[in-house]
């Protein structure tokens, strides 16, 4: 985490009561093809690194801002 406080949790359905916070300056590993979940509270800077091929996958593709009905 660059800046503020990014929360993440395990599972299919995000669960705020199952996530944890991260502050700046510390990391999380999401491993691949394990359903997480992520969201900030408030304004927060978050990089991702990845190797190999990289994909976001929605379990519930309507969840997917990429499929958004406004295109």
């Amino acid at each position: 985490m660059i800046s503020g406080t990014f929360n993440m949790g395990m599972g299919d359905k995000l669960d705020a009561a199952k996530s944890k916070a991260f502050p700046a300056g510390s990391f999380v590993v999401a491993l691949a093809k394990v359903n997480h979940f992520g969201f900030a509270k408030q304004p927060a800077i978050v990089e991702v690194s990845a190797i190999g091929p990289f994909a976001m996958t929605y379990v519930n593709p309507a969840d997917d801002p990429t499929k958004s009905a406004s295109k």
